[in-house]
């Protein structure tokens, strides 16, 4: 599967519960090539958070086959899922996920920890990208001190500190005013159209999914639409 980041074969997920089986994905196939902005959307309990958990190898299918740059992501160890998602994939959440009491700078070089950076290097690819986000004056302050667009887009910084070749954005304008989430995905469109990071978004909103190239919609665990996205008037107009 050369130029592909993502590849997923017959991908089921279901869940033992009291009243029985309750299956959430049933059979996506799916494909993202490198370079690709992709977004999903679909309705509470359509599976398309499972699916974006599953592709973060933060869970697993039940059945079926997930490949990261043709690599079974099915037959990893609990050990080399983490050196994955360490290694290959930046992630991007709705809540920021900042840690409190670290600074900015302390934030974003957090994930160099667990590649054996040193300390000077940390600092400085974390200084490196605060700047690239205009949030250079920044570094020293805690999460508290700065504002929702700020906080993300620490949290991109994170994301990208280890030269990730896919972003994972799970509804990463979800808590931001309509200016600071064009201003977030002006970010993430700069990455994907000039670094060439494939990124893949989950948005309820489709003036938000209007950034993206391409369109899954997910509906009852299964894939009802793939292709363009909304126009980018839909954004112009909200």
């Amino acid at each position: 599967m050369p130029g592909h980041v993502i590849h997923t074969e017959h991908l089921f997920k279901q869940y033992e519960t009291a009243a029985g089986i309750s299956p959430v994905l049933k059979g996506i196939n799916l494909t993202v090539a490198r370079g690709e902005f992709v977004a999903i959307m679909g309705p509470s309990g359509s599976g398309k958070s499972t699916f974006m958990n599953i592709l973060g190898c933060l869970d697993t299918a039940t059945s079926g086959h997930y490949y990261v740059n043709g690599q079974d992501v099915t037959v990893l160890d609990r050990n080399q899922l983490a050196h994955l998602r360490n290694k290959f994939i930046g992630f991007v959440f709705q809540g920021y996920n900042l840690l409190p009491r670290l600074s900015a700078r302390d934030n974003v070089s957090l994930p160099l920890v667990y590649s054996g950076a040193s300390v000077p290097e940390m600092r400085t690819r974390a200084q490196e990208l605060l700047e690239k986000m205009g949030l250079g004056q920044f570094s020293d302050f805690l999460p508290n001190q700065m504002s929702g667009g700020q906080q993300q887009r620490v949290a991109i910084a994170r994301a990208l500190v280890n030269q990730p070749s896919l972003i994972l954005a799970d509804e990463p304008t979800g808590n931001l005013d309509t200016a600071t989430s064009y201003e977030i995905m002006d970010i993430l469109t700069k990455l994907n159209e000039s670094d060439s990071i494939t990124i893949v978004l989950v948005t309820h909103e489709p003036d938000i999914a209007s950034y993206a190239k391409r369109l899954v919609r997910f509906v009852d665990g299964q894939i009802v639409y793939d292709g363009a996205p909304p126009p980018r008037k839909a954004r112009e107009a909200a």
